[in-house]
């Protein structure tokens, strides 16, 4: 895991198509902006947790 120190403003970019901004930080909380082609899902992680269990219910 890459681990990354960022202020408030500042950007990290994954590949040419994926921006992330540090929007707010708040005591234990940071804000996020995330840019990617509509290719690209971005979920938090328990929306995705969420999904992936629904995928695997048997109908």
């Amino acid at each position: 895991m890459l681990i990354l120190t960022r202020s408030v403003g500042k950007t990290i970019r994954i590949g040419d198509d994926i921006e992330i901004v540090i929007l707010r930080i708040n005591g234990n909380q940071v804000r996020v902006g995330v840019s990617a082609p509509p290719h690209i899902t971005v979920h938090r992680d328990e929306v995705y947790q969420r999904i992936q269990a629904n995928q695997n219910c048997p109908s």
